[in-house]
């Protein structure tokens, strides 16, 4: 699905504030770390609290592979002062939906409220649309979340939808609001 340049594990992006690498086994400690922390994971849907450390290493595995592989592309956010310590990850993944990426994301709290997530998604936005041929982006935040909703909607997302999937860390349907960017959108906005 995506384009081999980001098959490459040295692949990586750089924005003003932060690196987009692949994740490192090295990093499994401060990604434990992070996700320790309820005020993160209660607004994932797949993360569970409490978290158990040895996920973070199956993490970095499973990203690294599905990376190799190319058919998603996970990276970890790093400050670019900093691009050895990861204070969270984001997601790109195709859903059954021909030409559709879905897109996920989470900070370490004491990273929140800096732009780094809007900063980490635009930059995601242009490795989907610019490696891969998809058409459409959608993502999902739990309602609980209202500062996630403003970091898609400045970044083109538009809503779409509610609806209450399972959450299997939530182990329960919890109500999420649905956006979308399309392509076309995100060409025409000069984006790419």
């Amino acid at each position: 699905m995506f384009h081999e340049l980001a098959r490459d594990d040295i692949y990586r992006l750089e924005t003003p504030k932060l690196w987009l690498r692949w994740p490192r086994l090295t990093d499994a400690l401060n990604l434990a770390r992070y996700l320790a922390d309820h005020e993160v994971t209660k607004m994932t849907s797949r993360i569970p609290h409490p978290y158990p450390p040895e996920e973070a290493e199956r993490f970095v595995f499973e990203t690294r592979r599905s990376n190799s592989d190319g058919q998603s592309i996970g990276l970890v956010i790093t400050p670019n002062a900093k691009p050895a310590q990861a204070i969270g990850a984001i997601t790109l993944a195709p859903t059954d939906v021909e030409g559709e990426l879905v897109i996920g994301y989470w900070l370490g709290v004491p990273f929140w409220g800096r732009g780094y997530a809007s900063e980490a998604v635009s930059g995601m936005i242009d490795i989907g649309f610019g490696l891969s041929r998809a058409s459409r982006m959608i993502a999902s935040v739990r309602i609980i979340n209202p500062a996630s909703r403003r970091v898609l909607e400045r970044n083109g997302f538009t809503y779409t939808h509610d609806s209450e999937p399972f959450m299997p860390a939530r182990n329960s349907a919890q109500k999420v609001h649905w956006f979308e960017l399309e392509r076309e959108k995100w060409a025409s906005r000069g984006l790419n």
